[in-house]
């Protein structure tokens, strides 16, 4: 009897051409910022036809959209583990803080692309996405509420603006690294995770009134 053929899995190729055009994307869009780059660019960084790009992605939008929420959803994810752990809140907060800024020391072009194109883009992908950035939001408010109910942190302040100003408070310390208006090494990234914590979780602490 012959033997059925198996169907064949997608090939690596187009996955690798695809993931290749993403990646050559944060080049451009991080070099010349996304409204002045064209899809020309980003083919000619990936080094393929310029009709390749439309290939996989309907327009340069989608390209930047699939960035974001590649990434962002990686973000959700760990602060959803993150949370999971049996950990002090300003541990939980500390973690999220430390994950953000590697990801920055191991990708800054990506973080520029998301926080410069997106998230402070307030009147276009920032909007858009709106929802998406609340999500990470509402879980770092969680971390904070439990918190509070537990007496750790004091209740002055509401876990949702803890954690807007906690975000934030990341948020500026890589726009800094971005625009080169802070100085930025090994050193000075271990700084800021104890910094952001302490700023924040300093003035939420119980103990430090008492």
């Amino acid at each position: 009897m012959t033997p059925s053929r198996d169907v064949e899995p997608a090939k690596p190729v187009q996955l690798d051409k695809r993931r290749m055009i993403l990646d050559a994307a944060v080049v451009a869009f991080a070099t010349r910022g996304f409204h002045a780059c064209r899809v020309s660019d980003i083919a000619d960084e990936a080094n393929v036809a310029y009709g390749l790009v439309y290939h996989y992605f309907r327009s340069k939008d989608e390209v930047l959209d699939t960035l974001f929420l590649e990434r962002w959803d990686v973000l959700l994810e760990v602060i959803a583990e993150i949370d999971a752990q049996p950990l002090p809140a300003r541990e939980k907060l500390r973690a999220i803080a430390s994950f953000i800024i590697e990801s920055y020391r191991h990708d800054p072009d990506l973080m520029k692309v998301i926080i410069v194109e997106v998230t402070r883009a307030a009147n276009s992908f920032g909007r858009t996405h709106l929802a998406k950035i609340r999500e990470a939001y509402a879980l770092i408010a969680d971390i904070v509420g439990k918190a509070q109910a537990d007496g750790t942190f004091r209740t002055a302040v509401t876990p949702t603006f803890a954690a807007l100003a906690f975000y934030g408070a990341i948020e500026q310390v890589l726009t800094g690294w971005i625009f080169d208006t802070l100085p930025q090494g090994e050193a000075e990234f271990d700084q800021a995770k104890a910094f952001i914590v302490e700023t924040i979780c300093g003035g939420l602490d119980a103990a430090a009134v008492r």
